[in-house]
């Protein structure tokens, strides 16, 4: 069951509610550089990334943002800490979003400019409560960074907001040890209804993090917690983007290009079945159509799989049994097995 949250407008998305959960991912790139960064940006479309955020560390890097968000085909976000000038900057400059923690920048009449440029351009601000950025007091009170400080850090920071009658907000809770982040989100689901933007923070390289992220995250959406998510990897974000996809597609939140069945072979495979399984979901990837791909090893399971799936391969000796659609369509030797399912494949969409 889904938690139901109240709806925002980010750009030309919906977030929140019963809209899709989207998938979102950072730029690594230095902001200031307007070609990196949107090519950077483009790689990330390209791998349906839906919504891209940007560090802003100065004023330089916030006025890049006019010539990004120009050459960007999805929302984009500004990420800001501290300085309230690079905010409005931002908002000038034609952003869609901004992450910032109103706590964090000073003054009330500065939270209060900032709420009045986001208000005018109908802009929604993302309060980020990140465990590693606790406020003092928060960390003597509770000693460390719990998930209980966490919580209150983003009530405080959302009671900012609502003081000025603006309520265009979502939130997120971000630690890097799994069990914290859970708990955290799940306490504040309990208490607010704003949509809620998750992911397990600083979750390492592209090995370890995907496991993490996809633990975390996934037992966050199992409960129906999460409107917007983001794999956080030490390495190329479009990877981010690829790992988040297939996060949704496996829990059956979203659908995006292909599934793939493989089994994990044993010794009844009589087939090099680790290298077409590999080959097929390379060269399938950008397939457009959310097909299920089944790839199997033995006579044990493969051919209830194969059958089950759009298209599959149930192993024999040396060779493979193709299906589509639950029919055989003829045997293929294991020298063709990847060429002919991946022509299979793209034959489907076509009739399609």
């Amino acid at each position: 069951m889904r938690h139901k949250t109240r709806q925002i407008k980010l750009g030309n998305l919906t977030i929140g509610g019963d809209a899709p959960v989207r998938v979102q991912s950072m730029c690594s790139t230095d902001t200031r550089d307007v070609t990196a960064t949107l090519a950077q940006i483009a790689a990330l479309e390209e791998a349906k990334c839906e919504i891209i955020r940007c560090a802003v560390p100065d004023m330089d890097a916030a006025m890049a943002l006019g010539k990004i968000k120009q050459g960007c085909h999805i929302p984009l976000i500004a990420d800001i800490h501290f300085d309230y000038q690079l905010a409005l900057t931002a908002v000038d400059h034609g952003v869609d979003g901004l992450r910032l923690n109103p706590g964090n920048i000073g003054e009330r009449w500065k939270v209060e400019e900032v709420v009045k440029a986001c208000s005018e351009q109908q802009i929604p601000i993302r309060i980020g409560v990140n465990a590693g950025s606790l406020e003092r007091e928060l960390l003597q009170k509770y000693g460390h960074p719990t998930a209980e400080a966490m919580v209150e850090s983003a009530l405080g920071h959302i009671r900012i907001l609502e003081d000025l009658n603006y309520n265009a907000i979502k939130v997120s809770l971000k630690a890097s040890d799994i069990g914290r982040t859970v708990d955290a989100y799940r306490l504040l689901a309990e208490q607010v209804d704003y949509p809620l933007h998750i992911g397990v923070t600083e979750a390492g390289t592209t090995w370890s993090g995907t496991i993490k992220s996809a633990i975390g995250l996934g037992a966050l959406l199992y409960d129906g917690i999460g409107d917007t998510l983001r794999v956080s990897l030490t390495g190329d974000p479009v990877d981010e983007v690829r790992v988040g996809w297939e996060i949704l597609k496996s829990l059956q939140l979203r659908e995006k290009g292909p599934v793939f069945i493989s089994c994990p072979t044993c010794g009844r495979c009589q087939i090099e079945l680790i290298a077409v399984a590999e080959e097929v979901e390379q060269r399938l990837q950008d397939l457009p159509q959310p097909l299920t791909i089944a790839v199997m090893g033995c006579v044990v399971n493969g051919p209830g799989e194969a059958r089950e799936a759009d298209l599959g391969i149930a192993g024999g000796v040396g060779q493979g049994i193709l299906f589509r659609h639950g029919e055989v369509v003829r045997k293929v030797p294991q020298s063709e097995l990847a060429d002919a399912l991946v022509a299979e494949a793209w034959r489907m969409v076509e009739d399609d």
